[in-house]
């Protein structure tokens, strides 16, 4: 799962900026991914994965070599991801927004040159609807969730990123999937 050869990460440690450029290289898709999944808004998954590469920055010299890098660096993004959450007004639209005027949901930037525009559109409702059942989810749920089918991260590994014992995740993957299907029960399937 680590995208990084133990070399660049010694080489990181040590405070060498090109090395940890290939750190920042090697995740920052699939931490964006991650954040932006959690999210939901495209400029706060952009400021999280930064926070995130500023901890993983400051604290490398502190990398304990017993856990796997991918799981230190998750459990960082994921922890900033919650913060985010957190101080969020309660008020806030659940709504995907990347920030930008007349592009709220970011599916439209889909390659669909070849894709017939009806499948497009039911694809894209379903993308939103999907992602907006993600966010009504409570964080334990979504975050466990997104680790495991977009993240693709092995119930370990998730353990790992959460400290918790995987029975915890086994049993939120199982709630999150409940709250899931509750959702989409009246939702007509073509």
């Amino acid at each position: 799962m680590d995208h990084v050869a133990q070399g660049v990460l010694e080489e990181a440690q040590m405070g060498d900026v090109a090395a940890f450029e290939k750190i920042v290289n090697a995740y920052e898709n699939r931490l964006f991914t991650m954040a932006f999944r959690m999210l939901g808004n495209r400029t706060e998954a952009e400021d999280a994965v930064q926070e995130t590469f500023l901890r993983v920055y400051t604290n490398l010299p502190r990398y304990n070599e017993t856990y796997q890098f991918s799981t230190w660096i998750y459990r960082i993004a994921t922890n900033v991801c919650i913060d985010g959450l957190r101080k969020r007004r309660p008020h806030q639209s659940l709504d995907v927004d990347d920030g930008e005027e007349g592009n709220r949901d970011g599916y439209e930037r889909l390659a669909s040159d070849e894709q017939d525009p009806l499948d497009f559109v039911v694809q894209t409702e379903r993308c939103a609807d999907v992602q907006r059942a993600l966010n009504d989810l409570p964080v334990t749920y979504r975050t466990v969730l997104i680790l495991k089918y977009i993240q693709e991260l092995s119930l370990q590994e998730i353990s790992d990123i959460l400290h918790v014992p995987v029975t915890t995740v086994k049993t939120r993957i199982h709630r999150g999937r409940e709250a899931m299907k509750e959702r989409f029960v009246d939702v007509p399937v073509s």
